[in-house]
């Protein structure tokens, strides 16, 4: 399942083409709040979303395999301790062998790199692989928001899930 040859490393601005690829191929309801890209397509990469809040997947031929945005939830300091999980996208030939693991693994330890001692995410209700995964790495529920979003005719949770980094 592991693929140990897999690289994590901070995206760089040079992977803006690739990163918006990805991000347009792996769209999908299960996940998506918004509607499906369209073109013209924005940047990947803008202010509010910087090539230093995310972490790639690096195959050893140089394919991004997928990223995870890791940024603070809010700019107030009586919560600089905590970072948000804000995207997670992983290529679908990619998928099943480990790489959204090594993600989460590799945002966990940048947490505590960056001081932060708390991790978490928003994950839709519906998303049950995504749900599975997330708590197979410790995150548990905190919060929902029943029929947060109306999404393709149906109401859908947004759940809080979240995890201490310290023992």
């Amino acid at each position: 399942m592991n693929v140990p040859e897999t690289r994590i490393r901070r995206a760089l601005p040079s992977d803006e083409q690739a990163l918006g690829e990805l991000d347009r191929s792996t769209w999908s309801p299960l996940h998506a709040v918004l509607p499906a890209p369209e073109p013209p397509y924005a940047p990947f990469f803008d202010d509010r979303h910087p090539p230093e809040e995310h972490l790639v997947a690096e195959a050893p031929d140089g394919a991004l395999l997928g990223y995870l945005r890791l940024a603070p939830p809010t700019p107030l300091a009586c919560n600089a301790h905590v970072r948000q999980i804000q995207g997670l996208a992983v290529a679908e030939s990619a998928r099943g062998r480990g790489v959204a693991r090594a993600l989460l693994r590799a945002a966990m330890a940048e947490t505590l790199r960056q001081g932060g001692n708390r991790i978490t995410l928003r994950v839709l209700g519906h998303n049950a692989p995504a749900r599975a995964l997330y708590a197979s790495e410790g995150f548990v529920v905190e919060g929902v928001l029943p029929g947060e979003f109306f999404l393709h005719g149906a109401y859908v949770d947004d759940i809080l899930m979240g995890r201490s980094l310290t023992p």
